[in-house]
C-alpha cells in the first residue's frame, strides 16, 4: 500500500509474518531513500533494526514487503 509520504513514527506490518514495525529513521543515499524500522514490541530496544529501500510511484511511497497499518491519509 502506498502513502503520500513515509514519516517517522509510522507503523508498517511485515507481509510475511504480520509483525508490526515502527519507522525510526529516514535517510537518502545518492538517488535512493531508505527507512530504518524496528519491531513495535516491548523488547524493541534490544531487537535488530531493518533497513528497507523506499519505492516511489505515481500513487505515492511504499515499503516493499510491508503494508501501512494506520488509518487516515498521510
Amino acid at each position: 500500500m502506498a502513502v503520500k509520504s513515509i514519516q517517522l513514527g509510522q507503523v508498517w506490518r511485515k507481509d510475511d509474518n504480520g509483525q508490526d514495525y515502527l519507522v525510526t529513521k529516514l535517510y537518502n543515499e545518492v538517488f535512493s531513500q531508505y527507512a530504518v524500522l524496528r519491531p513495535a514490541e516491548v523488547n524493541a530496544p534490544d531487537a535488530p533494526t531493518v533497513r528497507v529501500k523506499v519505492t516511489k510511484t505515481a500513487a505515492g511511497a511504499a515499503l516493499p514487503g510491508f503494508t501501512f497499518t494506520q488509518e487516515g491519509s498521510f
